[in-house]
């Protein structure tokens, strides 16, 4: 079988190969070990699952070091972010168990047997429970928090449901040693053997979303790859869902007003939102409006200065490297495209690239000129009047963020805008930038196609729902009702015959 190695973007040099390609007879038993587990996380409750995370995260804790090290030569992202994302990624799992004690995520509601206008009511008791195995795939950009040791990994155990994860192939020495952490955190811990599987290889990762043990996907990735996996997906007899976070501009809109109150430093902060590590962050702003004239300029200047004096991380790997170059050059032979940043030639080795940011007026903005584009480069789009901003953004697609800068007096256009963007974005930020995502209750880290194809998070407390399905007990007896539905203490939050209530006490452990 072909070998798996990755490459180390600092030199460009391909490393030592660390696995092979999973065949089908590795998936198929990969996915049968995972559903053979399903049962035990089930019976394990919240207390136990939230026990089980706690594990992970202490052990991760404890192989950081190695961790970051096998992170860093592989992805070039700097020990420094690393280590911020690798303590992410523990916070997160900690967090999931917060939400398991809690217990408002399973929905629980009890309609008791009675008389209704539709005559006599049967008593209903309605739940959400885990679906089953599913399959994550880690992204490039975050090789932990969204990867092996990632949300979806930790929501999706959350729910109650094995996890097979498909090794990123810019890092598998990364993926494999996650794993590998992963695993003997949950054997000390008392799991066994499959709640936690990994195959590695693009065939495998298709052999896997076909296999018909799998319940759900969770991706993180390019446009293409997600759509590729939604074809294998729509081939299969069950479908099943697919939770994909796939292509975002996340526009970044400047008021006339905001530009005149602190143009400069909107200039220099924006800077160094669009080269957070090397501008290959999901939530990076790649289009920027900003209002022509004095202000602006400005504005444009102070971003460009800003831009000359930052040194880029290097890109991830070959295919973000090549693409990042063919992209830039594209833009640069647009007319009416103008590029404020100079024009350097690509690294001889390694995948290192300079900013690249474009300027184009709003009324010749047009889709060839509007792409995602993975790494330190942005378009500023210059709109001389308001109607023509609000022209402009309606040919914006969905994404996951949009922000709006604002000044002072700007409080009714600054309602036109979150009206105006409301439609095409998950989350909207006032006077901020978009790059980070905090692990919170009130997160939303999704938006509208093709941002994500789903309605739902893949950050936050609700990201747990995408890997749950409701089943409502009717008449059944008080001994089959999971715990949270029996009649006693209240020891979740739960709506009774329609109205909300909150624990009794301490919520159940």
């Amino acid at each position: 079988m072909p070998t798996i190695a990755g490459t180390n973007p600092y030199t460009g040099i391909r490393l030592e190969p660390i696995a092979t390609e999973s065949s089908d007879v590795d998936v198929d038993r990969i996915a049968r070990g995972s559903r053979s587990t399903f049962g035990y996380l089930r019976k394990l409750g919240r207390e136990g699952r939230a026990r089980l995370l706690e594990s992970i995260a202490d052990a991760v804790d404890i192989g950081a070091e190695g961790l970051i090290k096998a992170a860093d030569e592989e992805t070039g992202i700097g020990t420094t972010r690393l280590a911020a994302e690798l303590n992410r990624s523990t916070y997160q799992m900690r967090f999931f168990a917060e939400v398991l004690r809690e217990g408002s995520y399973l929905e629980a509601t009890i309609d008791t047997a009675g008389q209704s206008p539709m005559g006599p009511r049967p008593d209903l008791r309605r739940i959400l429970q885990p679906i089953g195995p599913v399959a994550v795939f880690g992204s490039s950009n975050f090789p932990f928090a969204f990867s092996i040791l990632g949300g979806d990994t930790a929501s999706a155990l959350a729910a109650g449901c094995p996890v097979v994860l498909k090794a990123h192939s810019s890092h598998p020495k990364t993926s494999e040693l996650s794993h590998d952490v992963m695993v003997a955190a949950a054997r000390n811990f008392g799991a066994p053997d499959g709640t936690i599987g990994i195959v590695f290889g693009q065939d495998a990762g298709s052999a896997l979303v076909r296999h018909p043990l799998i319940q759900a996907v969770g991706f993180t990735g390019s446009l293409s790859g997600g759509t590729a996996l939604l074809n294998v997906i729509n081939s299969r007899p069950q479908p099943i869902p697919f939770y994909g976070e796939l292509s975002s501009l996340n526009p970044l809109i400047v008021t006339p007003n905001a530009a005149m109150e602190r143009g400069a430093e909107i200039g220099a902060r924006l800077a160094a939102s669009i080269t957070t590590s090397a501008g290959q962050l999901c939530t990076k702003p790649g289009v920027a409006f900003v209002s022509e004239g004095p202000d602006g300029d400005a504005l444009v200047r102070a971003l460009a200065e800003e831009l000359s004096a930052i040194t880029v991380a290097p890109l991830l790997n070959q295919r973000i490297f090549e693409e990042y170059g063919s992209i830039t050059s594209a833009l640069d032979d647009l007319d009416g495209v103008q590029r404020i940043t100079p024009r350097v030639a690509q690294a001889e080795k390694g995948f290192h690239v300079s900013p690249a940011v474009f300027s184009i007026k709003a009324s010749k903005l047009g889709p060839e000129v509007v792409r995602e584009c993975f790494g330190p480069s942005a378009l500023i789009v210059r709109y001389s009047t308001l109607p023509e901003l609000e022209s402009a953004l309606t040919t914006m697609l969905g994404s996951l963020t949009v922000t709006i800068h604002f000044g002072t007096g700007d409080e009714n256009l600054t309602a036109r805008l979150t009206e105006l963007s409301v439609p095409f974005a998950g989350r909207i930020l006032y006077n901020d930038y978009p790059t980070g995502v905090n692990v919170s209750w009130a997160q939303t880290h999704g938006g509208p196609w093709p941002s994500t194809n789903t309605l739902h998070t893949s950050v936050g407390s609700t990201a747990v729902r995408r890997f749950l399905r409701p089943v409502t007990f009717q008449d059944a007896p008080a001994s089959l009702l999971p715990a949270e539905l029996q009649d006693g203490p209240n020891t979740i939050p739960r709506r009774m015959n329609g109205r909300l209530t909150l624990p009794d006490g301490p919520t159940s452990r």
